[in-house]
């Protein structure tokens, strides 16, 4: 339950202001079909985390639990300092075209766009500390979802009321939290 509840907060909260937020907003104000939007969301999500969680179910096997403790608590550090960083969408995802419907571009565009990104490099370090794959995997999508769902139906009204430096704020502490704290090994956040 911790892997599901820890893997949801950190990605919702480092998803707020992301690239892929932004994505969702161009893409809900440019197509106006937020089913298909957030369908896409969904599935680009499950695919891009599922392959994150099995590369970090596949380092934490290769690695002895004494260097993974230490890659992990440094990944998570880094996380947190490169939350502090603002994201902005590119001139690519924002110049979309729709030869694949509102579904399919949605789709090409999340996965694209979560390659290499924080929440994917958080998936991969967050199945690299916790043993359950599948509740990295949901924690990680549900969190996404948390986060763009509202921006698919509320767009821009969101992001003006929100302070986003105050939200990455919150996420790289956590981010750092649990750095800390795997660093000195310890075993349970609850």
């Amino acid at each position: 339950m911790e892997a599901l509840l820890v893997s949801t907060g950190v990605v919702a909260l480092g998803e707020m202001g992301d690239k892929t937020q932004l994505l969702a907003m161009v893409l809900a104000a440019r197509f106006r079909k937020p089913v298909p939007i957030i369908l896409g969301i969904l599935v680009a999500t499950l695919l891009n985390h599922a392959l994150a969680g099995l590369v970090g179910n596949q380092v934490a096997r290769l690695m002895g639990p004494d260097m993974l403790r230490w890659v992990i608590g440094v990944s998570f550090i880094a996380m947190a300092l490169w939350l502090l960083v603002p994201d902005k969408v590119d001139d690519a995802d924002a110049n979309l075209k729709l030869k694949l419907g509102v579904f399919g571009t949605t789709v090409v565009a999340f996965f694209l766009a979560e390659m290499g990104d924080k929440t994917q490099i958080a998936t991969v370090a967050l199945a690299a500390r916790y043993s359950s794959l599948v509740a990295v995997v949901a924690g990680t999508t549900l969190g996404m979802m948390l986060a763009n769902v509202p921006a698919v139906f509320l767009g821009d009204s969101i992001a003006a009321k929100l302070k986003m430096s105050l939200v990455h704020g919150i996420a790289a502490l956590i981010f750092a939290v649990l750095g800390v704290l795997t660093l000195l090994n310890v075993g349970s956040l609850f």
